[in-house]
């Protein structure tokens, strides 16, 4: 049988995570979970372990013991997976803005599209946002189309983090190169993906505001993100007229 690995980082998210796992163990017995809290002080990691026992052989629990950052709980649980021979990996947030009813959906593009990499896309048609204030779409909006037109990629929500990657494509990438710390990840991992000739596409979702707790996201990890975007563009081979012009000017 095919089986699919859901990544979900956790920091504070005790108010949402038990739903959350009845919700997405409810969608098929393909999918299992890793839940890797950064040492939550409103017991998230308690209520893991907890939530384990409710579902054996479904749920493991890695526990950090500070916070150390969304993207090195996504390469933890990526490395896990692998290990554990998951055909299937899946990034998803852990508050309820991603909706697990979607989850067959992210398979389902693979088998009939061939998709190595699907994402979530709240910028394709029928995809959208619930409960966000105008400057939110804005922001994330403005971060998508500026790195899609700075590392000429096609894709419309490169900052979305509902993720599906197939076991190849992690396993072709140099996970341990991977540098950006906060949601600059969801772009480097996308474009790393693509600069690799695996096939990209996107399915409609529709992103809603967490149910409990408090956003994670800051102007920090928003500046990050610019500033990775342009590490990448410069990492970029040349292309042949660029190369033309660099060789004549230094002839």
């Amino acid at each position: 049988m095919v089986r699919a690995l859901v990544v979900l980082p956790t920091y504070n998210e005790a108010g949402n995570l038990a739903p959350l796992v009845d919700a997405i163990i409810a969608q098929g017995e393909m999918f299992n979970l890793v839940v890797i809290d950064d040492s939550s002080p409103d017991g998230t990691g308690v209520l893991a372990e907890r939530l384990k026992t409710r579902y054996p052989g479904r749920i493991d629990v890695m526990h950090r013991q500070a916070k150390l950052g969304l993207a090195t709980a996504y390469l933890a649980g990526f490395q896990f997976g692998l290990t554990k021979g998951f055909d299937y990996l899946f990034e998803m947030d852990a508050d309820f803005s991603h909706d697990p009813k979607y989850l067959n959906q992210f398979i389902q593009e693979t088998k009939t599209r061939g998709a190595d990499v699907v994402l979530g896309s709240r910028y394709v048609e029928g995809g959208g946002v619930a409960n966000w204030p105008w400057y939110r779409r804005m922001i994330s909006m403005g971060g998508s189309r500026y790195a899609r037109m700075m590392l000429g990629l096609s894709v419309q929500d490169l900052t979305g983090g509902f993720k599906c990657f197939r076991r190849e494509v992690l396993e072709a990438m140099p996970l341990h190169e991977i540098s950006a710390t906060g949601y600059g990840f969801q772009i480097e991992m996308t474009y790393r993906a693509v600069q690799k000739g695996f096939k990209v596409t996107e399915i409609p979702i529709v992103f809603a505001e967490r149910r409990a707790g408090q956003s994670k996201m800051s102007a920090g990890i928003f500046l990050e993100a610019l500033f990775m975007v342009a590490r990448l563009k410069l990492e970029q081979p040349l292309s042949a007229r660029e190369q033309a012009e660099e060789h004549r000017l230094r002839s």
